[in-house]
């Protein structure tokens, strides 16, 4: 069976001392063109052009001065896109003046999680701010070489609560499905470092069929498992075929009522959001898609073009999103993402504290701050955009939620709180019933 996905081995990084110009093709990257099944320039030829991404202003200059040979065309090519990730130090030298402090945590390591960034991110990146938001989420530091004695390379218990290779079965009724290892662009907080993107420094890629049939087997036999979520890794880096074939098996076991996934796709590899992508999803409805968000600046107009095709194709959009000091946890920056994300039809769905990941502590806030800042959104902007702010709980504890404390107390009969504006108000809320059964005070 695994015959089937065969076009589905995962890009291997280019590594440091072998990497070409950007733009330029290795034999890597033929390889890459070889297993994706399209032609040497990297492209399927679409007769209709009304359907392809335009290109915003800024990826049209930032292609013209970094890849000069490669047309808008190409560009706008998913895979394309994949074949010239930006994975070592000296490719990310050409289109970025790096600090030493990340000029020396992109030395080779065989256990920090690698680098890699797509040609589109890239160009949303500040050339010479190293403190831009957008680029210390991509671009490693030294920082991520301080660790915490309450860091952990698996901070969640997700491998304590994997009874079969790729699930993770912590609530009743739903399961996390590890699909892949890979993604396009690794985000320096993630909270599976310890796994993710580590074929990619060996050179081994395994997931297919074969490695899917426990987890697919295991769903089959738990009749209480009713909703399944994708993850990885981000599924969405996958062929269509390789994505079908798990939509159709999950789809064919009758308790399974909702299927997830979890992607960061839309923001970092928009062009791979595709019509005939969309077209496959239609038919596995009920379908949600989570999409990993972090700042407004996310949301460019290829962006919104790619979820604006998911929406219209009738998939449900939840905004997930980290908490990170010194990128987002600013009440502006926050209002900003939500709003857009709401705008752009992606329900704001969990706002996480960041996990107890080795080499994280640069990015958590602390979680008292956290509350004010959603403090901070109720009121001041739409219930729709304010999504819950949570804390992942270390060990597998599960995800519990965390909300600002506005009842105040007791006086007597009445409950007293305070609203958003932090005005006192009482609500009549007697211990005891006041009216008999026959509605007589």
């Amino acid at each position: 069976m695994d015959e089937i996905l065969d076009l589905d081995v995962e890009p291997p990084a280019r590594m440091v001392g072998n990497a070409p110009h950007p733009g330029s093709v290795s034999g890597v990257s033929d390889l890459i063109s070889a297993v994706m099944g399209h032609g040497g320039d990297g492209l399927r030829r679409q007769k209709n052009n009304k359907s392809a991404f335009s290109l915003s202003s800024r990826s049209a200059a930032f292609l013209a001065e970094h890849y000069p040979q490669a047309s808008p065309t190409h560009w706008n090519d998913w895979r394309w896109q994949l074949k010239h990730r930006i994975t070592t130090l000296v490719e990310l030298e050409r289109v970025v003046d790096l600090s030493s402090w990340e000029r020396e945590a992109l030395a080779p390591s065989k256990n920090k999680l690698p680098f890699a960034v797509t040609p589109y991110y890239a160009s949303l990146l500040s050339r010479n701010d190293p403190h831009q938001p957008l680029r210390r989420c991509v671009i490693p530091t030294m920082d991520e070489r301080i660790i915490l004695a309450c860091e952990e390379g698996d901070p969640l218990g997700e491998e304590g609560d994997s009874p079969v290779q790729g699930i993770v079965h912590r609530y009743p009724d739903r399961v996390l499905f590890l699909v892949t290892d890979f993604c396009s662009t690794y985000c320096r907080y993630c909270t599976r470092s310890r796994r993710v993107g580590k074929r990619e420094l060996t050179r081994e890629f395994t997931w297919g069929p074969s490695q899917w049939e426990p987890a697919l087997k295991y769903i089959e036999r738990n009749a209480n498992i009713r909703d399944v979520l994708i993850s990885g890794g981000d599924p969405l880096t996958m062929a269509d075929h390789a994505l079908e074939y798990l939509l159709q098996r999950l789809r064919a076991i009758s308790h399974v009522e909702i299927i997830r996934i979890g992607t960061k796709t839309p923001m970092v590899l928009p062009q791979r959001i595709t019509n005939r992508l969309v077209q496959m999803l239609r038919r596995y409805h009920p379908l949600f898609i989570s999409i990993h968000c972090t700042l407004a600046e996310e949301l460019t107009p290829e962006s919104q073009r790619a979820c604006t095709r998911l929406a219209d194709g009738g998939v449900v959009l939840g905004g997930q999103t980290v908490l990170l000091k010194g990128i987002n946890d600013t009440l502006p920056a926050l209002t900003s993402l939500f709003q857009g994300l709401l705008r752009n039809r992606i329900r704001p769905y969990y706002l996480y504290h960041c996990d107890q990941v080795v080499g994280t502590a640069h990015f958590r806030t602390r979680v008292d701050w956290g509350l004010e800042l959603i403090r901070g959104l109720r009121g001041h902007t739409s219930g729709y955009a304010i999504p819950q702010y949570v804390i992942d709980l270390p060990g597998g504890g599960g995800k519990t939620p965390l909300c600002p404390e506005y009842l105040q107390g007791r006086d007597g009969r009445d409950l007293l709180l305070r609203n958003y504006s932090g005005e006192l108000y009482r609500v009549h809320d007697p211990m005891e019933p006041e009216m008999n059964v026959g509605g007589v005070a």
